[in-house]
């Protein structure tokens, strides 16, 4: 039996009645466009990425906010270059967050490729955070109640080598190797690291934060590879803000007394039972009481494992890394912001 779909004449409006039933649906696009301004980061872009004029003629450059919204694309939904430029030309969400229409030309994936690479060159990506955490400082969102450090791993694709390749790597020997391969040296990560967690077996970098305690923001990041112990970037993440304030962390950042001492941090830091010396009740208690606060953090890795599924980097290289790593924890911090201000 032939089976038929309902079907009507195309109108002028149809576009705006699927777009409107979109909306109903609760497309998280139309909410992250409506809660932030993203002229905001317009001067910054321009300012830095704008070229001294060569002549006449060449094509105009495609506009940098529209450019910096489809790398928060890229993070939101964990897309590679090419497929951002398929989802975009696919996708009527998509268009309607870029402002762009049917008729419109869209940035393919050698063109997001290039701004990616252009952001990375300058550090940009450091920048436009810190803009976003001032503004969100004005708002009032960061409460400065305490604060919460951990790190989360961002895996990268699993490189095939030898083990005399792997052992000159570990050694800091990686430039040295596929010389008269360059094709093959592009597609080699000899920065990210090996690691084991918890049984698992983890490649690629860490991403280390400080969230503030009361609004799950991320307030400050740096990225090391994955074998990087937690602690090692402790000094990194603290500041002199941070004076007279309660520091929650797990186990991990036991041992750092003279940091903490340095910024005048209040050691909220769960402590750790060793074989000679297991924890005794009241120190289970404390950490108990510790965990309830410092699990919070936990909760911001999840969104971005989950509703993001952004825990995941395709690029290659310690500084490309810290690009990525950046505008995922920017993306969050958007959504988060969006979550303050709505409910």
């Amino acid at each position: 039996m032939k089976k038929y779909k309902r079907h009507r004449d195309y109108g002028f409006f149809d576009q705006d009645i699927r777009l409107s039933k979109l909306s109903k649906l609760g497309d998280p696009l139309e909410k992250l466009k409506e809660g932030i301004d993203f002229e905001l980061f317009r001067a910054l872009l321009e300012s830095r990425l704008e070229k001294v004029a060569k002549g006449k003629g060449g094509r105009r450059p495609y506009d940098y906010v529209m450019m910096f919204k489809i790398l928060i694309l890229q993070r939101y939904y964990n897309l590679s270059d090419d497929q951002v430029e398929y989802q975009i030309n696919d996708r009527m969400s998509f268009m309607r967050f870029l402002d762009l229409t049917i008729s419109d030309d869209v940035p393919d994936s050698k063109t997001v490729w290039s701004f990616t690479e252009r952001l990375t060159d300058l550090d940009l990506v450091e920048e436009l955070f810190a803009l976003f955490s001032k503004e969100l400082e004005k708002l009032g969102l960061i409460v400065n109640q305490g604060k919460i450090v951990d790190a989360s791993f961002v895996e990268v694709p699993k490189q095939r080598n030898s083990p005399k390749d792997n052992d000159k790597i570990k050694q800091g020997q990686g430039n040295q190797l596929w010389k008269d391969l360059p094709n093959k040296k592009r597609q080699k990560d000899i920065e990210a690291r090996w690691t084991k967690k918890g049984g698992q077996n983890y490649f690629g970098y860490k991403n280390h934060t400080k969230i503030d305690n009361k609004s799950k923001l991320i307030e400050t990041y740096c990225v090391t590879p994955a074998s990087a112990h937690d602690s090692q970037a402790l000094e990194k993440l603290l500041d002199p803000s941070d004076k007279e304030q309660e520091l929650y962390a797990d186990s991990a950042y036991v041992g750092q007394e003279q940091i903490l001492e340095k910024y005048q941090v209040k050691d909220q830091i769960c402590e750790k039972g060793y074989k000679n010396a297991p924890l005794t009740e009241q120190q289970k208690q404390a950490n108990k009481f510790k965990s309830k606060t410092r699990v919070r953090v936990e909760h911001v890795f999840g969104f971005m494992e989950n509703s993001m599924g952004s825990m995941f980097n395709r690029k290659i290289g310690m500084k490309r890394a810290e690009t990525v790593i950046g505008i995922i924890n920017l993306t969050y911090n958007m959504f988060r912001k969006i979550q303050l201000t709505t409910h």
